[in-house]
Parts: C-alpha cells; sequence; structure tokens
C-alpha cells in the first residue's frame, strides 16, 4: 500500500498530472489521489474480509449447519418452557383431584362399614324373631 502511495506520488511530482501547475489543480490531484487511494484501500480491506470468510469456513464447514441447529434447538427450548408450565399445573390439578378422590372413596368405605354394621344390628333382632317363630311353629305341630 505504501509502494503504491509513493507510485502515485512520483507520478504526480513528475509533472504528469500536474500540467499546468496551478496550486488548484494541485489540491485537486491531490484529492483525487487521496480518494483513488481509500477506494483502493477499501477493495483490499473486503477481499481480506472474504479471504478471511473463507478461511474461517473452511476451518468449520459445519459452521452454518451447526448454527441453524442451535437455532432450532433454541426454539424448541422457548416452545417447551410454557407446555412444561402446563404440564406442572396439570399434575398438581391430578394431584389434587387424586387426593380429593381417595378422601372420598376412605370415606365411602367408612360409610359402607357402618352401614353393614347398622344391617347387622337390624337384622340380629329379626333373627331372633324368627327363631321364635320358628320354635312356635315347631312345637305346634
Amino acid at each position: 500500500m505504501e509502494q503504491q502511495q509513493s507510485q502515485m506520488l512520483r507520478v504526480k511530482n513528475s509533472g504528469i498530472l500536474n500540467y499546468n501547475g496551478s496550486p488548484v489543480v494541485e489540491d485537486m490531484e491531490e484529492e483525487m489521489t487521496r480518494s483513488a487511494l481509500s477506494a483502493f484501500r477499501a477493495k483490499e480491506e473486503e477481499i481480506e474480509r472474504k479471504k478471511m470468510e473463507e478461511l474461517q469456513a473452511l476451518a468449520d464447514p459445519m459452521r452454518k449447519e451447526v448454527s441453524i441447529v442451535r437455532k432450532k434447538i433454541d426454539l424448541a427450548n422457548r416452545e417447551l418452557k410454557p407446555l412444561g408450565l402446563s404440564c406442572q399445573r396439570k399434575e398438581k390439578e391430578y394431584k389434587e383431584a387424586l387426593e380429593a378422590f381417595n378422601e372420598k372413596s376412605k370415606e365411602k368405605a367408612q360409610l359402607l362399614a357402618k352401614l353393614m354394621e347398622e344391617v347387622n344390628e337390624s337384622e340380629r333382632p329379626r333373627m331372633t324373631k324368627l327363631q321364635e317363630l320358628s320354635k312356635n311353629i315347631d312345637s305346634l305341630q
């Protein structure tokens, strides 16, 4: 780059560019030289960037694919979060419903036991009366 700058200055100073020697023309020529030099530097930097990109692509050929997969993983994680919360809510509701069901089942079992006890107590006097009637009938025959 420095070599090209010095060549351009040599050309300028040699009189090829400065054909009439006026200071205005010299300023214009100098500005054109700077502009050309800036454009050249920008082109060189762009070429260097492209080379670096190519080198990075060679160093990691799967980089783009890996990036795509990572983005998909991030998307899946974002979708999983509300689903996980929903599952936790549903699991909590399920546990509460199961607990209520178990309590009612226990209460029902207690009520059935009490019913059986009361039916048995109610049957005792009936059985006693039936036995007495049976004895009375047997004695009449």
